[in-house]
């Protein structure tokens, strides 16, 4: 992560803010000591697509008919 003092970033703030949109964080110090990171924003997340992939997961895996997650957590098995 790069680091930039206050007074550059209020210089080059619409720079900066391009970078981060291309994915860098930058981090702005004030006297010598991080102070703020401008970092991409983040984008919305999809929960339907999130809960299909872990059902294609689950479907796949290969733990013993008969036994639950939680069982199977409880018994330290996973």
């Amino acid at each position: 992560m790069r680091t930039v003092g206050l007074f550059e970033a209020k210089q080059k703030l619409s720079e900066l803010v391009e970078r981060a949109e291309d994915g860098e964080r930058i981090g702005i110090t004030r006297r010598g000591k991080l102070a703020a990171i401008i970092a991409p924003a983040q984008t919305e997340v999809d929960l339907k697509k999130v809960f299909e992939e872990i059902e294609q997961v689950r479907k796949r895996s290969k733990h013993p008919r008969g036994f639950s997650v939680r069982k199977l957590i409880e018994e330290g098995r996973i």
